[in-house]
C-alpha cells in the first residue's frame, strides 16, 4: 500500500501522467481526476460510506460541510462547500461543489460548481480556454486545491480508511 510507505497526500505524485505536463488535455484532466480521487479520499475516506450532510471543524477556518446526494453501484455524488454568513443576509455556499466520485476507476470529477466565475481573474482564465474541457479542467483544478487546502487546515470527515492502491498502466 502506497499510502502505508509515502503518506497519504504523496500518494497522487505516483499518478503515472503529470496533469501539470500538457494543461487541458484529456489525457492530463483524467489524471487530474485521478488525483482529486485520491486527495477527497484522504479527506473522507470512503464515500460509499458517507450519508446525508457532514461537517468538519478545524479551529481557525470556516466549516467545511460535506453532503452525499445519491449512491449508486459504482458511483456517488457529493456536495462539498463552505458557507458564510453575513450579518441579517443568507448564509452563501462558496465554493459549492458537485463531485462524482467514480469508485471503480477511482476518479472524482467536479461536475458543477455554482456561481465559480464571478470572480474577475477566473472569468478572463475561462474566457481563453477551450469551451468544455476547459470549463471541466477550470472547475477540476478548484477542486484539486481546495482538497488540498482543507487537508492542510486539519479537516477530516471520515476515520482514517485505506486508500487505494494505485494502478500504473490503466487502459
Amino acid at each position: 500500500d502506497p499510502c502505508a510507505i509515502f503518506g497519504t497526500m504523496s500518494v497522487d505524485s505516483l499518478c503515472l501522467t503529470s496533469w501539470r505536463a500538457r494543461p487541458v488535455s484529456f489525457v492530463s484532466l483524467m489524471t487530474l481526476y485521478e488525483s482529486n480521487f485520491i486527495r477527497l479520499r484522504a479527506l473522507v475516506g470512503d464515500a460509499r460510506r458517507l450519508a446525508g450532510c457532514s461537517v468538519s471543524s478545524v479551529a481557525g477556518d470556516l466549516d467545511l460541510h460535506v453532503e452525499a446526494l445519491e449512491h449508486s453501484p459504482y458511483t456517488t455524488i457529493l456536495r462539498l462547500t463552505y458557507f458564510f454568513e453575513s450579518a441579517g443576509e443568507a448564509a452563501v455556499a462558496d465554493p459549492d461543489l458537485e463531485v462524482r466520485v467514480y469508485h471503480d476507476a477511482r476518479l472524482a470529477e467536479a461536475s458543477r460548481c455554482a456561481r465559480w466565475v464571478r470572480h474577475p481573474g477566473l472569468a478572463e482564465l475561462k474566457a481563453g480556454l477551450p469551451n468544455a474541457l476547459g470549463e471541466r479542467w477550470l472547475r477540476n483544478m478548484l477542486l484539486n486545491k481546495w482538497l488540498d487546502y482543507c487537508t492542510e487546515r486539519g479537516h477530516r470527515l471520515a476515520a482514517a480508511t485505506s486508500a487505494p492502491s494505485v494502478t500504473h498502466g490503466r487502459s
